[in-house]
């Protein structure tokens, strides 16, 4: 189906652009979302008749965008949650709870500028696009941990699941615990009695 774009739509064009996409794509998304028009003729008439006030419209929700990127763009947001030894969540994270935590924060985002190419579904520090305009696109981290301490390590650049499994290779059998007090290691199997002195035998007589 061509379709005449009424905003820039990423990988497709910008304003006034007549473009081909699939019609699922077209029925679905742009036309229900009025981010384009069929082209046929009297759509082209339309669409000219209104291309200056189109145009000074989508100009005017830019600035706006542009303003509201200053308080958003490179923020970071926390979220405790339980998961696994492997770090897998018991559930995930969506967009809805990245503007819940965004807006705690003063920043107001909608749940459709949220961009989640999957739900976020293991700990860790996480890069999430906000697309607050078609020509405006910030980005927030969102650091998921199973306990503030654990999260504060993260925001430190420091990598958990890679030192978990890293204690799991070097033969270490406690299970990580993000609680424990920083600087404190499991101890190998074994190493406790091989470290213990062994007992006097008792001599005869």
């Amino acid at each position: 189906m061509d379709v005449i774009l009424l905003e820039r739509v990423e990988k497709l064009g910008a304003i006034g652009d007549v473009v081909k996409v699939k019609d699922g794509f077209a029925r679905n998304y742009l036309l229900p979302n009025k981010k384009a028009l069929r082209a046929n003729e009297a759509n082209r008439k339309v669409f000219e008749a209104n291309r200056a006030k189109i145009e000074e419209d989508n100009a005017s929700r830019r600035t706006d965008a542009e303003k509201a990127s200053k308080g958003i763009d490179g923020k970071t947001v926390q979220l405790i949650r339980q998961a696994s030894n492997t770090g897998q969540l018991y559930g995930s994270v969506s967009a809805r709870d990245i503007v819940d935590l965004l807006d705690a924060e003063g920043a107001r985002v909608t749940k459709s500028q949220v961009v989640l190419d999957r739900p976020i579904k293991a700990i860790g520090m996480h890069e999430v696009k906000i697309a607050l305009h078609p020509e405006v696109s910030v980005s927030v981290k969102v650091n998921v941990a199973r306990s503030p301490e654990e999260a504060e390590l993260q925001a430190q650049g420091v990598d958990v699941m890679a030192q978990m499994f890293e204690r799991d290779d070097a033969g270490f059998t406690e299970a990580y615990d993000p609680n424990a007090e920083p600087g404190a290691t499991a101890t190998p199997e074994g190493a406790a009695e091989a470290a213990a002195p062994e007992a006097p035998e008792a001599q005869e007589g």
